[in-house]
């Protein structure tokens, strides 16, 4: 004997829809939770059955006190497909509206491009004056190391790169000074942290 097959979401909501339009009343959610299995929906897939139908405007839901209250008329659900059916004509009207207009943008844009042998030389000139241009751009990037605003800003770099290396030299010198004044007695072990970081004898200023 087979399996009876499991009710599919949609027919769920249906069952569910079907014991408020039934009763027309207001009720807890464990009380549907009783109520679903009487018509093929298992309690555990009652809540989020309602909530779906909550969520599509086909249930509705108040707090009143410390309780939460569901409820739907057909009355009630006939309206929201009516409004729902309105909207989805008015949606359709206006895309139909912004086909037209695209079509005839379409067709303004395609006069003056129709195919002819002027237009096929004309297109032809353009694609040859692109590549020379993307051919002189690219012999341009060739010289770009020439280039007296890059090679300006070059200068300036090494400048400012200059005056930081004997600047931090300075600074190191002026550390060293401090450390074998406030620390004779470690000349030994200065010097070979210094060597140990980089520092050797024949640092001096850049030229």
């Amino acid at each position: 004997m087979s399996k009876r097959r499991g009710l599919s979401l949609e027919e769920k909501r249906t069952q569910m829809l079907q014991i408020f339009y039934d009763s027309q009343d207001f009720f807890l959610l464990k009380e549907l939770e009783k109520l679903g299995p009487k018509k093929g929906v298992i309690s555990q897939s009652v809540k989020d059955v309602v909530q779906s139908l909550v969520d599509d405007d086909l249930v509705s839901k108040d707090k009143i006190g410390s309780s939460i209250y569901f409820w739907s008329l057909p009355s009630c659900a006939g309206n929201q497909l009516r409004n729902a059916y309105c909207k989805l004509e008015s949606d359709l009207v206006s895309s139909k509206k912004r086909l037209a207009e695209l079509v005839e943008q379409r067709d303004n844009l395609k006069k003056g491009r129709e195919e002819s042998d002027e237009r096929e030389v004309a297109l032809e000139e353009l694609k040859t004056i692109e590549q020379k241009h993307k051919m002189l751009k690219d012999e341009m990037g060739l010289y770009a190391d020439n280039d007296p605003t890059a090679l300006e800003a070059m200068k300036n770099a090494i400048e400012v790169a200059h005056s930081a290396a004997n600047r931090w030299t300075d600074n190191i010198f002026t550390l060293q000074q401090w450390c074998s004044s406030s620390f004779p007695e470690a000349k030994e072990q200065l010097e070979h942290m210094y060597k140990e970081v980089g520092i050797t004898d024949d640092l001096d200023y850049l030229e």
